[in-house]
């Protein structure tokens, strides 16, 4: 098994390599059909590696889908294993194109350039990669020893749906309190200096210092961002494996929906304002996948069609529910909103 997931991780890593090293080592506004290229690379990588997952599962390679946490669950097969994935993988990239207005403000706010979004966008990602892999280590822990968590995080996804259906207001990045504190603590400088993310500037006094520059208060936002955007994403991920708690199956989906997450955002940074409704769609998502791990023993009780199937029904329900809010938002597209300039906050 550990060899799986350093090969995982030896593949990411190539991955990455060669989108910075190879295919955008020059800073350049990235144009909406070169993300919507990246972004249909990047989905059809996740649908081989998800025949991959057919194949070990239904195989148990190297003791892949036995090795669970839960005794009394059955070994993972190929099917269930790839159902599992691509359920996994869908819940994260739609609630990730929520993540995508969230950036949208964050780059209109500190005035971030075309060319320089697809850097601060890069690191994000390795950074939400880490963030990603200790959040899941985290839960697989938690579930594995103490299996009323799941109730926890059952009540908690509730919450959050509620929370998303009841607000309205965009968030405002002078108001977080990761700016606030950034600006209290550190230096930052009022201007770009290119695609650097801290510059040597001398002081009142010509003692020269280091400063931070808008595009690294902009990538620790994103990256605050993101793990707030863990905090209900995974939990998510393991209501849809409720019954089969493989964190190698939630890791993978995770990731391959993180690294379409920038390809995307420059395919869709022009319509994002279109797509209204779809938080609704997530609210409810996130809603059904709560419902879902507090009846869990009920539907463990009821026919044998429902509990075998309930990955491939939860995947219908998901992509059914994200229509639907693309629909409702082109019926009824989102008002334009003026996003203000970016201001140190009061300290």
């Amino acid at each position: 098994m550990l060899w799986f997931w350093l090969g995982f991780l030896s593949l990411i890593a190539l991955f990455l390599a060669l989108d910075l090293g190879v295919f955008h080592r020059k800073n350049k506004t990235v144009s909406m059909i070169e993300g919507l290229t990246w972004a249909g690379v990047w989905a059809t990588t996740a649908l081989l590696f998800s025949g991959f997952v057919y194949y070990a599962y239904e195989h148990h390679w190297m003791g892949l889908g036995t090795g669970l946490s839960n005794s009394t669950a059955a070994p993972i097969d190929g099917a269930k294993a790839w159902s599992l994935f691509i359920t996994c993988y869908v819940l994260e990239w739609s609630l990730s194109v929520d993540n995508l207005f969230v950036i949208a403000l964050i780059f209109g706010y500190f005035k971030i350039p075309g060319m320089y979004q697809h850097r601060v966008l890069f690191w994000g990602i390795m950074g939400a990669i880490v963030m990603r892999g200790i959040c899941i280590s985290l839960g697989a822990a938690l579930v594995a020893n103490f299996e009323w968590i799941l109730y926890v995080f059952g009540v908690f996804l509730i919450f959050t749906a509620w929370k998303m259906l009841m607000s309205d207001d965009d968030p405002d990045p002078s108001k977080s309190r990761v700016v606030r504190f950034v600006y209290r603590h550190f230096r930052v400088t009022q201007e770009l200096h290119g695609p650097a993310f801290t510059v040597k500037i001398a002081d009142e006094t010509g003692e020269v210092k280091r400063w931070l520059t808008p595009l690294a208060l902009a990538l620790i936002v994103v990256e605050a961002t993101d793990l707030i955007f863990a905090v209900d994403s995974i939990p998510a991920a393991f209501g849809v494996v409720q019954d089969y708690p493989d964190s190698f199956l939630i890791f993978t989906s995770n990731i391959f929906a993180i690294l379409g997450l920038r390809s995307m955002y420059f395919a869709l940074a022009g319509l994002l304002s279109k797509f209204h409704y779809l938080k609704v769609s997530l609210a409810v998502i996130l809603g059904l996948v709560g419902v879902k791990m507090l009846a869990g023993h009920w539907l463990k009780s009821q026919s044998s069609f429902l509990h075998d199937n309930i990955s491939f029904i939860t995947l219908g329900m998901v992509l059914i529910l994200l229509a639907c809010g693309v629909l409702a938002s082109l019926v009824i597209p989102a008002k334009e909103k003026e996003t203000e300039a970016a201001v140190p906050p009061e300290a």
